[in-house]
């Protein structure tokens, strides 16, 4: 099908299902390639007749939404955000956690894909954090609505590409080979909740003291739904915890309850309630 016609039709649909086109402008290739064998399954010739066969079947937008999904994803993606979440957000987390009284630092870990960011997240605490908090266990919930992802989260097995940013001795250490693929370690994949979740519709209950929400809700979503997932995660999100978008993500204007964690970097930090509180004057 012609490439132009492909694109008025995914801004035609997009926004009827809470997407907008900008985030799809890199990955759209992707995104038309899977309508266009879709047509071909439905015996449709062209998108002005899908577009009709939409209309008329309206079950078929489910089939639409999840066509659209982009599961891109490797261990330790954006190694600078990775570094500074070591570094900086598992201390103050793990601290918060203490003051709390709970034996945890809680995570979720939104659209995760074949399961690559939360592992990650396992992984960096193994390494990097444990050892400084021999008290406190990493709990980790992740959440997609793609159920061939989540069951291939499941398993933990993946191929080489998935693991070029992992540094080597992590891999050696927490990985077995099985017939070309690199399976995580029991020990360490059990340590992850994975839960067939969208979040439009559902999120898990409870307090987080880490939310990573990267290339999904920010990327995709229009600023209507932008803004209703975030206040939804806000009320997740413990004050002074922390909130990790993708590289390129940047919150809705007018977003006063986050503040930058350092500049270049995707993280942000919810502002306690003292610090919300306006200052009077000094006169």
């Amino acid at each position: 099908m012609p490439h132009q016609d492909c694109i008025a039709f995914l801004k035609w649909c997009l926004p009827r299902l809470g997407l907008r086109w900008q985030g799809y402008r890199k990955v759209h290739r992707l995104v038309c390639k899977r309508l266009n064998r879709r047509m071909g399954e439905l015996g449709l010739t062209g998108f002005s007749h899908y577009e009709t066969w939409l209309l008329a079947h309206p079950d078929e937008w489910s089939r639409i939404a999840a066509l659209c999904r982009i599961p891109i994803s490797r261990f330790y993606r954006d190694k600078d955000v990775f570094d500074a979440v070591a570094a900086t957000v598992f201390p103050e987390a793990a601290m918060s956690a203490r003051r709390s009284g709970i034996g945890a630092v809680r995570c979720w870990s939104v659209g995760c894909a074949s399961g690559e960011e939360p592992y990650t997240l396992t992984l960096l605490w193994h390494f990097r954090a444990a050892r400084d908090f021999p008290a406190l266990d990493l709990a980790v919930i992740a959440t997609d609505a793609d159920e061939v992802a989540i069951s291939r989260a499941k398993t933990a097995c993946y191929g080489p590409s998935a693991l070029k940013d992992l540094p080597h001795p992590w891999l050696e250490q927490t990985f077995q080979q099985s017939n070309g693929l690199f399976c995580l370690k029991p020990e360490l994949r059990d340590r992850v909740d994975l839960r067939l979740q969208d979040i439009r519709q559902a999120m898990p209950d409870g307090s987080f003291e880490i939310i990573l929400c990267r290339n999904l809700v920010f990327t995709y979503f229009d600023e209507t739904l932008q803004r209703k997932m975030l206040a939804s995660i806000l009320d997740r999100l413990v004050p002074g915890g922390f909130l990790i978008l993708g590289k390129h993500e940047v919150l809705p204007a007018g977003t006063d309850a986050l503040t930058p964690l350092a500049r270049g970097l995707p993280i942000y930090r919810r502002v306690t309630p003292s610090e919300s509180e306006p200052r009077g004057s000094v006169g």
